[in-house]
């Protein structure tokens, strides 16, 4: 089962299956090391929803929701 990045909510995890989109987003998410197999978790979110913090390959992150639906998941 799949899911996307922004549907997973604080404290829930994944592993990076495949990232959708083209041009220059799929280009600077995979630049900021969101590539297949690497494992992600959500850390917090906004007041509001958007954007959401997470945490990649030792590092913080900040992505708007329509950037993470970009990001297809094998969740933990």
């Amino acid at each position: 089962m799949t899911k996307t990045l922004n549907l997973l909510r604080p404290g829930e995890a994944g592993v990076v299956k495949s990232v959708t989109g083209s041009g220059p987003v799929k280009r600077r998410l995979i630049d900021m090391g969101l590539i297949a197999g690497s494992r992600v978790q959500v850390h917090k979110l906004a007041p509001l929803g958007d954007p959401m913090e997470i945490k990649v390959k030792n590092f913080n992150l900040s992505l708007r929701k329509s950037e993470a639906a970009l990001i297809e998941l094998q969740p933990e």
